[in-house]
């Protein structure tokens, strides 16, 4: 089978996909991406780059959709040459995000496309406005509308499409509801797992366990879009309450999500300069972007895990740290309350209080055996639902032939 993933930050959510499907006997996979690093065996990557910027003063509801059909006909190029070399491909997978799906099936009109469909921007009953802080502008309903044009054009153009959980599938129209399936890209549980002899080693040089007292944050970025501000405002009352207590503190400095905060500061620095002298420095470790089993790790020695997210997209890491047996203490939104039931797998909490952040997170450090049976459910909610050689493979690997099934029908 030959096959065509494209994912300008290779390999995004078709790692453990492409993973499977080059170390088939037989397979030939193509990967279109912008990310030089990277490799996967009996893969072949194919790197393009935009080979210009958006125009000056392009109109600003459309900067992203301009920029994404230069991306887009980089992609196209890209297909065009693996065609004129004899590479047809069976099928085709791709986010829709930058626009790098749009104009495949102009290249290879009877190869079926899966979509990754991750976000239907909304102007109300998601992200925007959740923040009641946000000014209401008279740009925001028609920019959102006109940002969902990529959306729409992908929608037409795929033959299926991927959500990976059932709160982002509902905010597409319900008009497309029967092309989208929803398939979670999975998760390890074979190597996310509890671990009572983990050990994390601080910058510092001090090293922690599972005996000791550890609240963990995780993000891609450390931003308020997941929460960032109100974890850390959290902190110093948890610190003060719990002499013993260490926050660890994992992801980048850049802005994934969200506006750019002001003055060229970091949202990091906003933070630790709002909080000052109350919060004690030297028991909050910010380890910045780590590798996958150093991330891991710190899951298995936390005590209490704080996720929390807009409502927006899921990050895998409330899924890993559920998966390694931690009690998650998460926002109650739409995407959180999808997997954790309060009290059952995990607990609940304002997205906006740092007190109840803080009340929830004393709780569980004061007493860790009462939630013992939530951490326990917590693994198991992830094992039935999430796993990814049980679960999620199956279903995407279902879902390829779904779309073979339908190109030979239509043949």
């Amino acid at each position: 089978m030959k096959v065509l993933f494209v994912h300008q930050t290779f390999p995004g959510q078709y790692l453990h996909l492409a993973r499977y499907l080059g170390a088939q006997a037989g397979n030939e996979v193509v990967f279109i991406t912008q990310r030089k690093d990277g490799a996967l065996p009996g893969v072949r990557k194919i790197i393009y780059r935009p080979h210009r910027a958006i125009t000056p003063h392009v109109h600003h509801y459309l900067r992203e959709t301009e920029a994404a059909v230069i991306n887009a006909q980089q992609v196209a190029r890209a297909a065009v040459d693996l065609k004129a070399s004899g590479f047809v491909p069976d099928v085709m997978l791709g986010h829709n995000g930058w626009g790098e799906i749009w104009y495949l099936k102009d290249i290879f009109p009877t190869t079926p496309l899966i979509g990754y469909f991750e976000f239907f921007y909304r102007s109300h009953g998601a992200d925007v406005g959740f923040d009641p802080n946000d000014p209401a502008l008279f740009d925001t309903a028609p920019r959102i509308r006109t940002k969902n044009l990529g959306n729409l054009l992908a929608l037409d153009s795929a033959d299926l499409g991927q959500c990976p959980t059932r709160w982002q599938h509902s905010l597409y129209p319900a008009l497309y509801h029967p092309k989208l399936h929803i398939v979670h890209e999975g998760i390890n549980t074979r190597v996310a797992v509890p671990n009572a002899g983990a050990r994390l080693k601080l910058p510092n040089g001090h090293e922690l366990t599972p005996a000791d007292e550890v609240v963990t944050y995780v993000a891609r970025n450390l931003e308020p879009y997941r929460g960032f501000p109100s974890f850390m405002r959290s902190l110093p009352a948890v610190l003060e309450e719990h002499p013993r207590a260490q926050a660890v503190i994992i992801g980048g400095d850049e802005t994934s999500y969200g506006p750019q905060p002001p003055n060229g500061q970091t949202y990091k620095q906003q933070m630790l300069a709002e909080l000052g002298d109350t919060l004690d420095r030297e028991r909050v470790h910010f380890l910045g972007k780590v590798p996958y089993p150093t991330l891991l790790t710190a899951l298995q020695v936390s005590s209490a895990h704080v996720y929390l997210t807009f409502p927006f997209v899921l990050s895998w890491s409330m899924l890993e740290a559920m998966a390694c047996g931690c009690l998650v203490i998460g926002s109650r939104t739409p995407p959180v309350m999808e997997v954790i039931e309060e009290n059952r797998n995990g607990l609940l909490v304002d997205f906006f209080s740092p007190e109840a952040i803080a009340g929830k997170i004393v709780s569980a450090l004061k007493d860790p055996a009462t939630y013992t049976q939530l951490r326990e459910h917590a693994r198991r909610t992830v094992v039935e639902n999430y796993d990814l050689d049980s679960k999620c493979l199956p279903a995407q690997l279902g879902l390829l032939k779904t779309a073979l099934e339908s190109a030979t029908l239509r043949a």
